[in-house]
């Protein structure tokens, strides 16, 4: 830094605020300075930074490394406005861990001074562990379940988008609505499933049992040959992501099931290439960009001062052509 100040003629006070807070510098100065840096090719010393600030502009992220659309969207999201933000992350996948496995991973967060964490938490395993390890440092919880002391919660509200999914096909004629849900250890399944009996009570409409997958388009597949099984089809399905509504949709086509003609299927998430399933799918889309923002904006509140408890992002219908 002081070779920057000798050569732009300044102090390295005024370096240090070039880099810093450019907008107290006066333009003229200012480009002195960053004009020397591009010479020098001068890099911060950010560890050296750290030491004498205390802070190292350093997030942890966990998730389950899985390939699901949910859960490494939002960690896309966190990742993309923490950078935007000024900030570096240490994501840890951790698809399967046991306990040590993940109090190593804490351990190695905190060894090296992260200011924060973000768990994405799709189950109810992962969100215990992550609150037993996290304790002392500020952290937020992309899950669909309630905040507790030290962990604020971030969240698109599941319920709401289960209803809205449900409502729509009721608002279409449908009186016979089957649901495809995920693994009921799952936050999201169970609110999607509250939300769905949620409006068939509304509506006075009888509630089938659950029919319960595991997010692929195989668990679909079945849940179509299950159907045909037995005596009457569904007038429509609300499946609990898009995946198993594309299984669903082939396994129903297989059989010279139509759809919408015969059996409507809503599916969840919007995926790449929702759009371009035949037919196209109406589903529910959920704010993966702006829960990144949101769970980030959380988190820096949470380091800084107050934040709140629950922040709760609302889903969208998106109306295509699988609803008659």
């Amino acid at each position: 830094m002081m070779a920057v100040a000798r050569l732009a003629g300044v102090s390295h006070q005024t370096v240090s605020r070039v880099i810093n807070s450019p907008d107290t510098v006066r333009p003229e100065t200012r480009e002195r300075v960053e004009e020397a840096i591009r010479e020098l090719g001068y890099v911060r010393n950010l560890a050296a930074r750290s030491l004498i600030t205390q802070q190292t502009a350093l997030l942890g992220v966990v998730w389950t490394g899985s390939g699901y659309v949910g859960p490494s969207s939002t960690v896309a999201g966190i990742e993309v406005a923490a950078r935007a933000a000024g900030y570096a992350t240490l994501v840890a996948a951790l698809e399967n861990p046991d306990d040590d496995e993940v109090a190593q991973v804490f351990k190695g967060f905190r060894d090296r001074g992260v200011e924060g964490i973000a768990i994405v938490a799709p189950h109810d395993r992962m969100a215990r562990l992550a609150r037993e390890c996290s304790i002392g440092i500020p952290t937020v919880l992309v899950a669909d379940t309630d905040p507790t002391d030290g962990c604020q919660v971030v969240t698109v509200d599941q319920r709401l988008g289960g209803h809205l999914a449900t409502a729509h096909l009721i608002e279409r004629g449908c009186r016979r609505i089957a649901h495809i849900s995920g693994p009921l250890d799952w936050f999201d399944a169970r609110a999607r499933v509250a939300g769905w009996r949620d409006a068939l009570v509304e509506a006075g409409l009888p509630v089938p049992e659950v029919i319960v997958g595991d997010w692929s388009a195989e668990s679909g597949y079945a849940a179509a040959r299950q159907m045909l099984a037995e005596a009457d089809l569904p007038d429509a399905v609300f499946c609990g992501n898009d995946a198993t509504a594309l299984g669903l949709m082939a396994g129903l086509r297989d059989a010279g099931v139509e759809v919408p003609g015969q059996v409507s299927v809503v599916g969840y998430d919007d995926s790449i290439g929702a759009a371009f399933f035949a037919p196209p799918l109406t589903t529910v889309a959920q704010p993966f960009t702006e829960l990144g923002g949101a769970c980030l904006e959380v988190l820096v509140a949470a380091i800084t001062g107050d934040a709140p408890a629950l922040t709760q992002l609302a889903p969208q219908l998106r109306e295509r052509r699988s609803v008659r």
